[in-house]
């Protein structure tokens, strides 16, 4: 005999959302850098409310804001560790 069927769909789980506000790096302020993505020019750019420090950088169809914020970090660490 075979076993039947449900007839519920199996839940769907859920992705969990990304951050679109971190905190700075210069002044170390919670939640005061949002990214911005402007795919039509390919720039993603994150700004700091508070100190109003600014980074760009290239993206593309698959960027996220976390990304432009991950590149933020590498190029300030660049900048102080020079080897």
């Amino acid at each position: 005999m075979g076993k039947r069927k449900s007839s519920k769909p199996p839940p769907k789980k859920r992705q969990e959302k990304l951050a679109t506000v971190f905190s700075c790096p210069f002044c170390n302020h919670e939640s005061s850098v949002e990214c911005r993505m402007d795919r039509k020019n390919q720039i993603g750019e994150a700004t700091c409310r508070i100190c109003q420090e600014k980074f760009s950088t290239p993206i593309d169809a698959l960027s996220e804001p976390i990304d432009v914020y991950s590149d933020w970090i590498d190029e300030c660490e660049r900048a102080n560790n020079p080897e």
